[in-house]
Order: C-alpha cells, then sequence, then structure tokens
C-alpha cells in the first residue's frame, strides 16, 4: 500500500519533500495533472472533476491514504470529495492560524491564487480567528505557471512580485504565508523584495503531521524500502527530461527549505 499525493503540478512536490523526510519507509506516488495546470483560475466544477480523476487512478494503485497537496484543489473540492470516498484524504490549507501565532498583533499577508483568495474555506477560516483582522490577501495565479516552466529567478519574475507587493507597506507584515504549494520554489526570490524580519509561513509541516497522525490511526505504518512512482495525468513518467525535472525541483526545494 502507498500514500499518494496530488497536485495540479509540480508545486505538491514540496509537500511531499517533507513526508519523504519524515517517513523513510514508505512507498509513495506523485500524480500531477500537468494536462490541466494551472487550477488557480478554473471552475469549481472543472476542479472538482480533475480531482475526482486524480483520487480514483490513486486507489487503482493502491493508495492508503491521500494528500491533497494543492491548496486550490483542497479549496474547490474536498468536501464534495470526502464524501465520495471513504479512503482518508487529507488537504491543505493557508497556515493562517499558524503565522498569527508566531507574530501575535502583527500584520499577515497571504499569497495564493485567485480560487484560494475567493474560496469559502479561507474566508471562514479568517472569520474565525480572533486576529483576522490582520490577515491581508494577495492573489498571485503567474506563479504556477512560472514553477512550472522551471522559472524560478528572472526579471520578468522580480518585476511581477514588485507589482504584487506594491499596494502594501511591506515593513508593517511579520509573515508571509505561501498560500500555494507552488510558492515555495521562489523564497529566495520573494526575499530580494520583502524586508528581512518577514517570515515565510507554509501548511507543509501541519499537512505532513496530519498524514502521520492518519496513519498512525489506520495502523498504516510500513516497512519498506523508500520508493516514488509519478504520474502526469494518470500517465507514468518514464521520459528521463521529465524525471531530470522533477529530480532538480527537489534539489531546488532543498535549498528552499532552509529560507525561513
Amino acid at each position: 500500500m502507498k500514500i499518494g499525493f496530488f497536485d495540479s503540478g509540480v508545486g505538491g512536490l514540496s509537500v511531499m519533500h517533507l513526508a519523504l523526510r519524515r517517513l523513510p519507509d514508505e512507498q509513495f506516488i506523485f500524480y500531477a495533472d500537468e494536462e490541466h495546470v494551472p487550477y488557480g483560475e478554473k471552475t469549481i466544477e472543472q476542479i472538482t472533476g480533475y480531482v475526482d480523476d486524480a483520487i480514483r487512478f490513486m486507489i487503482e494503485k493502491e493508495a492508503k491514504v491521500i494528500v491533497i497537496a494543492c491548496n486550490t484543489a483542497t479549496s474547490a473540492a474536498i468536501h464534495e470529495i470526502r464524501k465520495k470516498y471513504s479512503i482518508p484524504i487529507i488537504g491543505m490549507e493557508p497556515a493562517v492560524k499558524k503565522s498569527l501565532t508566531i507574530c501575535e498583533n502583527q500584520r499577515v499577508l497571504v499569497a495564493a491564487t485567485p480560487v484560494t483568495i475567493k474560496g469559502e474555506k479561507l474566508r471562514y477560516l479568517i472569520q474565525n480567528t480572533e486576529q483576522g483582522h490582520l490577515v491581508d490577501l494577495v492573489a498571485i495565479p503567474e506563479l504556477v505557471s512560472f514553477a512550472e516552466q522551471g522559472e524560478f529567478e528572472s526579471e520578468q519574475l522580480i518585476n511581477l512580485l514588485r507589482d504584487r507587493l506594491r499596494a502594501f507597506k511591506l515593513e508593517e507584515y511579520s509573515s508571509i504565508v505561501l498560500g500555494c504549494t507552488h510558492f515555495n520554489y521562489f523564497k529566495d526570490t520573494f526575499r530580494q523584495i520583502i524586508p528581512n524580519h518577514i517570515k515565510f509561513v507554509d501548511g507543509n509541516e501541519g499537512t505532513v503531521n496530519q498524514l502521520i497522525n492518519e496513519l498512525s490511526h489506520i495502523n498504516g505504518f510500513e516497512k519498506n524500502q523508500q520508493t516514488i512512482e509519478y504520474y502526469f495525468s494518470g500517465k507514468k513518467v518514464t521520459d528521463s527530461k521529465e524525471l531530470s525535472r522533477i529530480n532538480e525541483c527537489l534539489k531546488r526545494l532543498d535549498q528552499m527549505i532552509k529560507i525561513i
């Protein structure tokens, strides 16, 4: 039995990257919906259909638990998907509570895709937090495409971030919540623009902790040689260029995890 990770693209690797460290004796499936990425500006109905296809596929591949390692897909589809399947399904949400806890009474900026920004899940999360009035939101959907193209440092990228963050008095913020798993690839680029005192916060650690708790609950821990199978929209990744691309993403994440 395997642990399934799903994302619209390579962003979810940032979550599995941490799980690989924490669960060295497990076998993994990573499913990226490369045929339909990005999800951030698609309809709720479209996203739900894509997620349904991926979940069904991973169950057929003997996944014992599945992580939707995508804030956008979680926001759009997880309630309907959990109704349909009995397998444990873990979702992502922007780490707003964590950020407010770390930096009490200081402003927090959440960067995410439009679907996540507009979604009921994030709105409910903020409304039910005592310090929700300190949270501001910014949509940067273009970062998903930059990540998918492997463009992590460029003048165009820097200009995009400067433009999107120009409206905020960054010196007033204590942290930036990376509310899309693709955004984890850009910590060093963000750091060129935002003040050094601003901390990066994401939901990866909380999601992996939840995964470990779920495995404990279902007695799902195994002792295997760690393996990973990669699938792009249901097709096994065997092309050397695509496997090299994935490995380059993982190498970059080795660097990004050190930036806080």
